[in-house]
């Protein structure tokens, strides 16, 4: 694809309705949490320092996206990300 047809691409999704740049936004935070989840639960090299990188990596990028929405993120993937280092690097 050369780049004027990516840049049209990306314009065109930019100028699209605020509801579908929204859902777009919130779909890209669910797949990156998605992937962060599955490399804690699936890299056996990961560390628990390198893990805690991620999770605090995950929580910037999702903030970046959606600055007003710390306290959504701290209950719907704080929990999660906490079980989830819990159980792969047996903390308490």
């Amino acid at each position: 694809m050369d780049n004027e047809a990516r840049e049209a691409g990306s314009k065109q999704a930019q100028s699209g309705n605020p509801v579908e740049d929204e859902d777009r936004k919130i779909r890209r935070l669910q797949i990156m949490m998605n992937m962060v989840m599955s490399v804690i639960c699936q890299d056996t090299d990961l560390t628990v320092e390198e893990a805690s990188e991620l999770v605090a990596n995950s929580k910037r990028a999702a903030l970046a996206m959606f600055p007003d929405k710390e306290f959504a993120y701290d209950i719907i993937y704080k929990p999660r990300l906490q079980r989830l280092m819990n159980e792969r690097f047996r903390l308490q």
